[in-house]
Order: C-alpha cells, then sequence, then structure tokens
C-alpha cells in the first residue's frame, strides 16, 4: 500500500535539491488566466510559466490533443519517426523561412543543438580555425554547460569549472562592439530579438539588420533564439519577421507546447546537411505526446485574429501600468512587445522587482521578475481583457503596499 503523507511547501526543502527558491503557495489547478493553491486561494496569473502557457491553464485544444494522443502512442525514440512530428515540422516550415526542423526537449536543448550545427557548419565549410561564437552581454541562451557559457551573464557560468572555449559577447544594440569582435574566423552570432532574462530589452531595427549584414560580411550564421519570443508572444508568429531580416538558424520552445516541454531548432536544408546521422540527437526530442500538443497550441496561435489581439492586449496592459504609474510614480518605462512586457524601476526602487512580485502573490496575482530592477509580464496570449484588469487591480494594491512599506 502507497504511504501518504502532507504535501507541503515544507516538504520541498526536504526532498528536492536546493537550487530553486519556490514561493511558499503551491498551486493545485488553473483555468484559462486563473490559477488556484491548496487553500483554494485564486491567482491571476500574469506569468505563463515564465512565457511557456500560451493558451493559459487547461485550453481545450491542448487537453483535447493530449488526451487523444495519450491514447494512441506515447513513445518510440528517433529509431522511427512519427505523425505528430512531421504534422509539427510541416507546420513550422510552411509558417517561417525553414525548410528542415529539429525537435528537443527545452530552448537550452535546441540553442545546444542551433550552436553545434553552427560549428559543424563552418567546420566542413572553412576549416577549424572558423569556431567563434559571438553572444551579448546579459542574453540567456540556457542552462546547459555550453549555452550557458555562451549566454551573457558570467554569474550562472561561473563555478563549474573550465568553460567551453571561442565564445565572445559584445554589448547588444551596439553594432561597433560587434564589428570590434567579428572577424572572418566567428562561425556564429546568436542574439534575442528582446532580451529576456536580461531585462526586456528590444533589440533596435537598426542594430539587427546591421548584425545581419556583418555576418553575411563575414560568412558567419546567425542565429536568432527566439525561445521567449516566439509563437506569437511579440503579435508575430517569430519576432524576426517584423524586421525584414531572416535568420539562418532560429531556436523555439517556451510557448511552442503551451506547456509541455517542447523545443525546435529551424533552419535551412543547405545548412541542415551538416548534422549528418549520427552528429547529434534526443532520445524525447519530436516525443509524440509533444508534438501533438505543440501542433494544437500552433494551429490555434497562428490565425491572424489571435495574433493582432495579442497587439490589442498589449495596449491595454500599457494603459493600465500607466495608469498605476501616474499615481505611484514606480517606473521608468515600460519595454517589450505583445505579451512579454518588463517595468523597469525607477531609482527609488531599483534592485526591488522581488518586493513587487512576492506583494503581487499576495494580492492573488503572479507576476514575473527579469532581473531585480525589472518587472515582467508574461501572460497567456489569448488572456481575456476582464482578466487583465482583475489582474491590473491586484497589482495596483501591490504597488500601493510596496511604496507604502
Amino acid at each position: 500500500m502507497s504511504e501518504t503523507f502532507a504535501v507541503t511547501r515544507a516538504l520541498f526543502d526536504e526532498v528536492m535539491v536546493p537550487n530553486y527558491a519556490p514561493a511558499n503557495l503551491i498551486p493545485v489547478r488553473g483555468q484559462g488566466s486563473r490559477v488556484w493553491d491548496q487553500q483554494d486561494k485564486e491567482y491571476v496569473d500574469f506569468a505563463g510559466g515564465i512565457a511557456v502557457n500560451c493558451l493559459g491553464h487547461c485550453h481545450p485544444a491542448l487537453v483535447n490533443a493530449l488526451t487523444t494522443q495519450a491514447n494512441k502512442l506515447w513513445h518510440l525514440s528517433n529509431v522511427m519517426t512519427n505523425e505528430p512530428a512531421l504534422r509539427l515540422a510541416k507546420k513550422l516550415v510552411d509558417s517561417t523561412f525553414a525548410e528542415k526542423v529539429y525537435f528537443a526537449n527545452s530552448g537550452a536543448e535546441a540553442n545546444e543543438g542551433a550552436l553545434k550545427l553552427a560549428r559543424r557548419w563552418a567546420l566542413d565549410n572553412f576549416g577549424e580555425q572558423k569556431q567563434d561564437i559571438i553572444s551579448f552581454g546579459k542574453s540567456f541562451h540556457g542552462r546547459t554547460f555550453f549555452t550557458v557559457t555562451v549566454g551573457g551573464q558570467a554569474a550562472y557560468s561561473d563555478g563549474f569549472g573550465p568553460k567551453p572555449g571561442a565564445v565572445y559577447h559584445a554589448e547588444y544594440n551596439n553594432l561597433d562592439s560587434l564589428k570590434a569582435l567579428i572577424s572572418d574566423n566567428t562561425c556564429a552570432v546568436i542574439l534575442e530579438p528582446i532580451q529576456g532574462e536580461g531585462g526586456i530589452i528590444p533589440a533596435t531595427e537598426e542594430f539587427i539588420k546591421g548584425v545581419r549584414e556583418l555576418c553575411d560580411q563575414h560568412k558567419a550564421l546567425l542565429i536568432f533564439d527566439e525561445v521567449q519570443t516566439g509563437v506569437g508572444r511579440t503579435g508575430h508568429l517569430y519576432a524576426y519577421m517584423q524586421y525584414g531580416v531572416t535568420p539562418d538558424i532560429l531556436t523555439s520552445a517556451k510557448s511552442l507546447g503551451g506547456g509541455f516541454p517542447i523545443g525546435a531548432m529551424l533552419t535551412t536544408t543547405a545548412i541542415a546537411a551538416h548534422l549528418k546521422v549520427g552528429t547529434h540527437g534526443s532520445t524525447y526530442g519530436g516525443n509524440p505526446l509533444a508534438c501533438a500538443v505543440a501542433e494544437a497550441a500552433l494551429d490555434t496561435i497562428n490565425t491572424p485574429k489571435v495574433l493582432a489581439d495579442v497587439l490589442a492586449k498589449e495596449k491595454l496592459f500599457r494603459q493600465e501600468l500607466s495608469r498605476i504609474n501616474a499615481k505611484y510614480d514606480v517606473f521608468t518605462e515600460v519595454r517589450g512587445q505583445g505579451m512579454l512586457l518588463g517595468a523597469a524601476l525607477n531609482e527609488k526602487f531599483k534592485g526591488r522587482s522581488r518586493d513587487f512580485l512576492l506583494a503581487s502573490a499576495d494580492q492573488g496575482l503572479f507576476v514575473l521578475m527579469a532581473g531585480y530592477d525589472v518587472v515582467r509580464f508574461a501572460p497567456s496570449l489569448v488572456i481575456p481583457d476582464a482578466d487583465i484588469i482583475e489582474g491590473m487591480a491586484r497589482f495596483e494594491r501591490a504597488v500601493a503596499k510596496v511604496v507604502q512599506g
């Protein structure tokens, strides 16, 4: 007979590795943009599992896709292919610049695959001296040792021994900084169209176009990390689509699965050819359950109406944040696009984003941080306007509490 015991926050400290410091509350169910904890307290969700729950909680299309597939086929490994993976790949190819897709389990794995592919492409075409990878300060590309080294936040990669070499960091939105680093030995430049963990900092169009030109000049690949910005998050299926700039490789995850773990790397046929049989792989990559859910998420989001609504909801968010700020004077600006927004704290409240996060939870609202100086919002792309208004009323009460001390 199985043992029964109380599942409490204290159990986390007892049985889990202490690399996280989760909130005291434990959510147990969700519906749309609302979540309930063990005490049945209700919350409005502006966090979206860190830009993952693109259709909120328990969306009927995703639940249906998962349960239907769960009664058919769970796992095969890549010794064989499967129908959901092929359908999803075809839809991603049809909707983007890409001609080929590689599936993984997460954004970190998608980026790992992209970086390995870039190195292999460069080796095959130009020789082993062409291996340099350039990223940007404050960037974030995942937690594998390779991707965390490529990310521009040394605090995440320090203390684990020798780091992968030939990785350099330029200053984001500064073309001169990139010009000083890039050379004919550069195999790839990787960037986020909006830096997520770095503070919700959007790239300027001039910068993106300049990076593309420099990559072309030095025969380097341009990798767009769209793990956080992809699948409708910015009001475009992928953020690159609004710049008139096409990457050579694009990575996607988070919203792609709507809450089910999946990652994807998209590229061209010519570049993909360099990952020959046996050069890279993933046991669970292309899993039928994950791909069935992701296909349903993509079908639901990739419509003119849903994408246009994301930009309309952004306006409502900005309007409400502006109203709150006029009253309490806590933000310098609201950055980002679509349903990926960051309210940057002014001098009086610098370093206190966690205070706003905790105060919000007390008021029945989930928000996020993007560093210590930015409150981040990444809700469902289809969050009802009424939930935005209610969530902002709760956020205003949280702001008032922090301001009043």
